[in-house]
């Protein structure tokens, strides 16, 4: 059983203090009053700093992926990890402009890759099972994933990360996303399913119909999250589930990426009740279904880009936010400090 710690909020008065005493009227660096708040609260209320940040990006293979969900087949998923390992992709641009770190797990590809200094290779299988049709993984599977999505982010945290990005990269893993969300969340099929990789109308529908069917065919083993997971998740998304965990359980931050990744947080925050607390979402997404799934979750998105990449893109970009957050926070003077007089309302 994890056990994750509740923030401690007992210098919450103080470091609001903090805030309001600097030099600028209340409330009005908005959201990054909030992130100051949250990142004090887990880092240090002091004197909270940003160390080595980390991107994780969790690469697994989806058996639906063969039903003609997406505008590409399952050997993309290997082949774009290759892509993140010669630095050719958008994450990697990103991660390098923002001094993060990144390394790529392997859940369990179709193509699997050679050995590489980024690569961490934690293979369940090859591909889960189309999930319209069987469960996606057995209960066994879904337990080394989260076990072995823990050891991951040991791994980050003994470099010395204390703020660490989740993200993935999946054909076929925002069917599977969208599945998690409508059991959990109960929200119709039509507000889950979105576009993806950019399909088209009769793909959605073709979507909807797998999810359809996996309502009817897992509907008496759907008990809560670890069995969602199990019936129509993905090692790529259970492996996210425990780095989530394993990171709120060290008292570290966690930046959620966009739909698949908030998906993965929505699972974690069912299976253990204070992981929320270190929680960053970066992004809402283009995805549809997002906007709703970060409303159940309460979390109030860092950026707004219509991106729908996946990758973890969105933790990099949202990272400047947050040291800005910080330096304000650290940096900034106040009243007494500037010598300036004001009258603050009550």
């Amino acid at each position: 059983m994890d056990f994750i710690a509740p923030l401690n909020k007992a210098k919450q008065p103080l470091i609001e203090a903090r805030i309001n005493n600097k030099t600028k009227p209340l409330g009005s660096l908005g959201q990054l009053e909030s992130l100051a708040i949250q990142l004090a609260l887990i880092l240090d209320a002091d004197n909270p700093q940003i160390e080595k940040p980390t991107q994780l990006v969790f690469a697994g293979d989806h058996g639906v992926s063969k039903l003609g969900i997406s505008i590409a087949g399952p050997e993309v998923t290997g082949q774009m990890v290759a892509n993140f390992c010669h630095g050719g992709a958008a994450i990697n641009a990103f991660c390098s402009q923002n001094d993060m770190q990144l390394f790529v797990v392997d859940c369990g590809t179709v193509v699997e890759q050679p050995d590489h200094p980024m690569l961490i290779k934690q293979r369940i299988d090859s591909t889960t099972k189309a999930f319209n049709t069987a469960p996606a993984m057995t209960d066994d599977q879904a337990q080394q994933a989260i076990d072995f999505g823990k050891q991951a982010a040991v791994k980050a945290l003994a470099t010395g990360a204390n703020v660490i990005g989740i993200g993935e990269m999946g054909i076929g893993n925002t069917t599977s996303a969208a599945a998690i969300m409508h059991f959990i969340t109960k929200q119709e099929i039509d507000y889950c399913v979105g576009q993806g990789t950019g399909v088209d109308k009769q793909t959605i529908a073709l979507k909807k119909q797998i999810i359809m069917k996996a309502a009817s065919l897992h509907r008496n083993n759907l008990d809560d999250a670890f069995s969602v997971l199990t019936q129509v998740g993905g090692f790529e998304i259970a492996q996210m589930v425990g780095a989530m965990l394993a990171i709120a359980e060290a008292g570290k931050v966690i930046i959620v990426d966009g739909f698949i990744s908030t998906a993965a947080a929505l699972v974690a925050s069912q299976m253990s009740e204070h992981v929320r607390d270190y929680m960053i979402f970066s992004h809402c997404s283009y995805e549809l279904g997002h906007t709703l799934m970060l409303k159940e979750l309460d979390a109030e998105p860092v950026l707004d880009l219509n991106l729908r990449l996946g990758e973890g893109s969105g933790c990099p970009l949202a990272l400047p936010i947050l040291r800005s957050a910080l330096a304000f926070y650290n940096h900034m003077a106040s009243f007494e400090q500037a010598s300036i007089s004001v009258v603050q309302p009550e």
